[in-house]
């Protein structure tokens, strides 16, 4: 057998997973009032945040400005490359920039630095050697260094760019949280695909409403509201009371209950055997919203008020065939 054969690759692949597991472990211990006037910074901000970093630093800080700007912070990235070449024109002094190096003396980076400084543009650095160019010279440093990376070598960034990333992402949610920013903002910046439509349908969408919905009134015998139920085929339907205004629900797991407990369902009628003070939404709310209504009160249908006017029905079907689920 060759010597490839012979290699354990999950041993070293577990290996790998609990140093960069380490590496992360540390960070909050690393989490102090830089990491706030870090935030603050931003939220000041005028203008946008821009991303540097050379090498696998350079990919990482990549993916920090796309988070940071699909959580709702506007920010992109610019190669520091590039930046001595034309490049620096994107940056402003009202932008706030976020420089990437572990050794915290990468060139191209460093190199930007007296740039910065002239046009007044405030500076974040995340490195992994606080005593280093970069770290002096910003007015917040958040440290990111690892007692080793998981190459065996010590060589390739790997730890290192992990804890990196994992700081960006704290930085984009402590930013995301201060702000307030909802479900529905997010969906403005996640527009396509399965999630846009997940985040960016609401209750009124997929309701049914008018000659859909369902309606029989607390008087009406079962045997009458059974078959209300079965021309909707919604499994269920509204009961309202004399004044119009909603009283209950009737499902068929309300029947499965009544006939459990020996009811006569011949005689009864809806106000014997169904489930008052249920679960409403409003028909404005995000459909995301209110399958975690269903899902948290474990039922399949939830109706759609105005005020006291019952106006449709949504149930886990329509989430279903929406595609938010």
């Amino acid at each position: 057998m060759t010597t490839a054969q012979l290699f354990n690759f999950i041993s070293s692949a577990e290996r790998t997973i609990k140093l960069e597991q380490q590496a992360v472990a540390r960070l909050a211990d690393y989490l102090d009032e830089h990491f706030t006037r870090a935030c603050q910074m931003i939220i000041q901000c005028r203008g946008r945040v821009v991303v540097t970093g050379m090498g696998k630093s350079g990919h990482i800080g990549n993916k920090i400005a796309a988070t940071l700007a699909s959580t709702g912070t506007p920010a992109f990235f610019v190669h520091p490359g590039e930046a001595s070449h034309g490049d620096m024109g994107m940056i402003t002094a009202a932008d706030v920039v976020i420089a990437l190096s572990n050794s915290g003396e990468t060139n191209e980076v460093t190199s930007m630095l007296p740039l910065l400084k002239r046009m007044g543009t405030p500076l974040i650095s995340m490195t992994g050697n606080p005593s280093s160019t970069l770290a002096k010279a910003a007015n917040s440093h958040l440290y990111t260094g690892v007692e080793q990376e998981a190459c065996p070598l010590d060589l390739a960034p790997t730890s290192s760019t992990t804890a990196a990333l994992v700081m960006g992402d704290a930085l984009a949610i402590a930013l995301l949280e201060a702000k307030g920013f909802t479900a529905e903002d997010f969906a403005f910046s996640h527009p396509g695909g399965s999630l846009g439509r997940r985040l960016l349908l609401k209750v009124e969408d997929i309701m049914h409403s008018g000659d859909q919905l369902p309606v029989v009134n607390t008087s009406t015998r079962l045997s009458e509201a059974l078959l209300v139920v079965t021309s909707k085929g919604l499994g269920m339907t509204t009961v309202q009371d004399d004044n119009g205004g909603l009283a209950g629900i009737f499902t068929d797991g309300d029947l499965r209950r009544a006939i459990d407990q020996g009811v006569d369902i011949r005689a009864c009628s809806m106000s014997d055997i169904m489930t008052a003070n249920c679960k409403t939404t409003t028909q404005g709310i995000l459909a995301a919203e209110a399958l975690k209504i269903m899902e948290d009160n474990k039922i399949n249908a939830l109706v759609v008020k105005d005020e006291q006017r019952t106006v449709g029905v949504v149930t886990m079907h329509d989430m279903l065939r929406a595609g938010v689920i």
